[in-house]
């Protein structure tokens, strides 16, 4: 998947593939050094781990440790991404979108 984060600009290309029956391999490219920092702490996610709680949750931990902005889409897109390619969720759009007044 690829996901435009906004106004840092650091486009970034998500791959999770499937590793068995209840774990994926993600493999993150970005030019944002706290993305590339998070890519170091998920090489492997399991299916119990996806389903994790915000505080248990190992990408959510692994974007604390790196730095990661607290509302950066690429958190929430890596878990997605890891959903889908354990087939527990389908692969749809996700869209932000401020509104004029």
């Amino acid at each position: 998947m690829r996901v435009d984060p906004g106004i840092c600009g650091f486009s970034t290309h998500i791959q999770a593939f499937r590793n068995g029956r209840r774990s994926v391999r993600i493999e993150i490219e970005s030019a944002c050094d706290k993305i590339q920092k998070l890519s170091s702490f998920l090489e492997e996610l399991n299916l119990k781990s996806v389903l994790s709680p915000i505080s248990k949750n190992p990408v959510f931990i692994g974007a604390e440790k790196s730095g990661c902005h607290s509302c950066c889409p690429i958190v929430i897109s890596v878990i997605k991404a890891a959903e889908v390619a354990l087939e527990i969720a389908l692969p749809k759009d996700v869209q932000i979108a401020f509104e004029e007044p």
